[in-house]
């Protein structure tokens, strides 16, 4: 059983910084692709970005680029979504996914693609 806890979400002014954390459980983390989505109220769950499970290559949203950056610790078994510059529509909860193999290079950015996901944390940023 794969367990997905998320944190770091929160309250955070335009321009302002957050930084996610998704801890797993429950399988060998390091074997695994990890993928960030969120979904804001009243719409689809997005992809935001995804790493491959040597961390050696990500995926990102064309809204994202250059602002997020998605990383990995296989040792604490934690990957990470730094969020800079965020904006109003970055508002959204926050869901961190767990892909089973085989693994893809880039990563996948579909939300069928991936097998367990986490409760989510919110995120809001203020004008």
């Amino acid at each position: 059983q794969v367990q997905l806890v998320e944190s770091g979400g929160g309250l955070v002014h335009a321009g302002g910084s957050l930084r996610l954390s998704c801890a797993a459980s429950g399988r060998t983390f390091s074997n695994y692709a990890m993928g960030w989505f969120r979904q804001a109220p009243g719409q689809a769950r997005e992809f935001v970005a995804a790493i491959t499970p040597s961390g050696t290559s990500t995926s990102y949203a064309d809204s994202v680029k250059a602002r997020f950056t998605i990383s990995r610790d296989n040792a604490k078994s934690t990957v990470y979504l730094q969020m800079n510059s965020l904006k109003p529509e970055d508002t959204a909860v926050y869901y961190c996914a767990f892909r089973a193999p085989p693994t893809t290079v880039p990563p996948p950015t579909t939300p069928w693609a991936y097998d367990y996901w986490g409760q989510g944390t919110p995120v809001t940023v203020s004008s």
